[in-house]
């Protein structure tokens, strides 16, 4: 069942639907940051780009955008993710990787590609899901971690394998050309907006690291070539890319009892 947007799921725990933040109150048409409540943190967006952060910045800022209490128009600078598609996209047979998705058109680096929705879901129907898999079985589960800024980390689940986008038909690749960035606009509960990190040519299939680390963590300490037996427990990985680590990325705490 396709939804462009995030719905609960199963557990039924959190509703992502649900408005629990307050708008700002600006009057004119396009916030300014600083003034505006939901640019406290800085300005999101250069343009139709995601801000590039800073050279100082050890981590990257959290991404809210205004939302449906706010005061502004729907062309406030600071509403990009919330109005969806912008380019368009072909869903087509890859050689080696099942469905794959492409680019039409020119996308150039840091333009909003497309969300990653599904059902959100808690930890235990997540893993409860993953447990009951296959190993011929499709694994579209996406765990998405943020840490804040007192040490707690907050996850989010999502699995668009019966109610998703066209998000679940991109695949993964050791040097992707798009990276995640979870934006929030009406609660907690983020959208999972996937950018350009490259300047995209039309044609090209788009991709992005299902392991998260791409851009969040040094080239240096990125996930190397396991051994032994959990191999044996991983999908082998089929991007092609000279940093190609040979399996897919797996996150082991779902598959513990």
């Amino acid at each position: 069942q396709y939804s462009p947007d995030n719905v609960a799921g199963a557990d039924g725990d959190i509703d992502p639907t649900e408005i629990t933040f307050p708008g700002c109150s600006c009057v004119t048409s396009s916030c300014v940051v600083h003034v505006c409540s939901c640019l406290s943190r800085g300005e999101n967006y250069n343009g139709l780009h995601l801000r590039a952060p800073d050279e100082e910045e050890e981590y990257a800022r959290p991404v809210f955008e205004c939302n449906a209490m706010c005061q502004c128009g729907d062309s406030c600078g600071n509403r990009l993710v919330q109005r969806g598609l912008q380019f368009r996209l072909e869903v087509f047979k890859t050689e080696k990787k099942g469905w794959g998705l492409r680019a039409l058109d020119f996308i150039a680096k840091g333009r909003f590609v497309c969300e990653y929705a599904g059902e959100v879901l808690g930890f235990n129907e997540a893993r409860r899901r993953i447990q009951a898999q296959t190993s011929e079985d499709s694994n579209y589960i996406i765990a998405v971690r943020e840490h804040l800024h007192n040490g707690q980390v907050m996850e989010t689940f999502v699995d668009p394998t019966y109610i998703g986008n066209v998000g679940r038909f991109l695949n993964h690749s050791c040097e992707p050309n798009l990276f995640m960035v979870p934006v929030r606009v009406d609660s907690m509960v983020p959208k999972l907006a996937l950018f350009a990190a490259t300047d995209i040519s039309a044609g090209e299939e788009l991709s992005y690291d299902y392991s998260g680390r791409f851009r969040n963590l040094p080239r240096t300490i990125r996930e190397q070539k396991s051994l032994g037996e959990d191999n044996r427990l991983r999908k082998p990985c089929y991007c092609g890319s000279r940093a190609c680590a040979s399996f897919l990325p797996w996150d082991s705490s779902l598959f513990s009892t």
